[in-house]
């Protein structure tokens, strides 16, 4: 779990309950249905107006990565990727077969496969760069999902600020009703303001760092499965793979 993360998002939650408090209101007044339903379900409306469902599916599996992001060490990985490569000097690439049944990672023993298959190292590269941009591709996707509610909630915030104030105005009769009712209108521009750069902007912005993390090592397996391809010395393939650690 990433900590880190859990305390931000507890963090955001007590910044608006600590805020109303000692502005002077109560946590009760940060309550309205009416506020809930607009900015929610109008962000969710919009979401899916604009996405396909497998996209919206994606979106809501990744949100656990924010929270338990999955670990990338790029020099764990130049470390296998060199340990392949001895083995494959000593014992010939059909040596590398018992790796592949070891990998969890379905990108991973599928270069592993195609080196031990014989593959040309064009081939190889071609093969997984098209795999690495189609994945890249569809979880970017899932991440815009989040900054785009982060672009629709602020306005859905002001559409129920506006329809409250609409109420307020046909009670304009009656004084004792004027103040809760405003209150209760600007509820919904801070449900909505909140959501967004608290929430959902963070998680957008998070989930793509992570995207090109995983990138990043996918980029170091290819290049490395690549060099002992072409029959590369151990350590030529580490020296140029520590060019992509930090």
């Amino acid at each position: 779990m990433d900590m880190i993360s859990i305390i931000g998002t507890i963090l955001g939650f007590l910044v608006i309950i600590l805020g109303t408090v000692l502005k002077g209101s109560t946590v009760g007044a940060l309550w309205n249905p009416a506020a809930f339903v607009i900015v929610f379900f109008g962000t969710l409306a919009a979401l899916l107006v604009q996405n396909q469902g497998r996209v919206l599916k994606h979106a809501l599996s990744m949100m656990r990565m924010v929270y338990r992001p999955p670990q990338h060490r790029p020099s764990d990985l130049i470390s296998r990727i060199v340990g392949w490569s001895e083995i494959s000097r000593r014992q010939g690439l059909l040596g590398l077969e018992p790796q592949i049944e070891a990998e969890t990672d379905p990108f991973v023993s599928k270069g592993l496969q195609l080196l031990v298959d014989g593959g040309e190292p064009d081939a190889i590269r071609s093969v997984l760069e098209v795999d690495l941009d189609t994945r890249e591709a569809i979880d970017l996707a899932g991440a815009k999902v989040y900054e785009n509610a982060g672009i629709y909630s602020p306005t859905l915030g002001i559409i129920g600020a506006v329809m409250g104030l609409m109420a307020v105005m046909q009670n304009l009769a009656d004084p004792s009703k004027l103040g809760h009712g405003i209150a209760a209108a600007f509820v919904a521009t801070i449900y909505g303001v909140a959501l967004a750069n608290l929430f959902m902007l963070p998680m957008a912005a998070r989930l793509k760092g992570l995207i090109s993390k995983q990138s990043q090592m996918r980029e170091i397996l290819i290049e490395g499965l690549v060099s002992i391809a072409q029959g590369d010395n151990p350590r030529q393939i580490e020296s140029r793979l520590q060019g992509y650690v930090e």
